[in-house]
């Protein structure tokens, strides 16, 4: 039986969460959460850890030189690098709204980054 510790990024409270694997890496049991949220983030971040990204992409026809945006949802951890690859290549065109889509189905994740400013 194998434990980790982990601290839970759910919610404020950072709960110090354990989460207990069996030798066939099934999740056996999580503890230390106080809400919800704390076991279900014990529970996939040691099968299935995924994250949201945040970056910039380039804007032209703008005062500003840089859009802000982020993935849609959370996309697998195993992924980000090659998504900042692709977001680090984007360019949008001005005018752009809170929510417009940047880039689609970003890495072939099946998640859109979008615009987290209007500009």
């Amino acid at each position: 039986m194998e434990k980790r510790e982990l601290t839970c990024i759910g919610c404020p409270m950072g709960c110090l969460v354990t989460v207990e694997i069996d030798d066939n890496g099934e999740v056996v049991g999580v503890t230390g959460n106080t809400c919800k949220i704390g076991d279900t983030y014990g529970r996939e971040e040691v099968t299935n850890p995924t994250r949201i990204v945040t970056s910039t992409v380039i804007i032209e026809g703008a005062e500003k030189t840089r859009l802000p945006v982020k993935t849609a949802s959370s996309i697998p951890k195993s992924a980000i690098f090659d998504v900042m690859d692709v977001i680090n290549h984007a360019h949008a065109t001005a005018p752009v709204k809170i929510g417009d889509v940047v880039i689609a189905d970003v890495c072939g994740t099946g998640v859109d980054v979008v615009a987290t400013r209007a500009i």
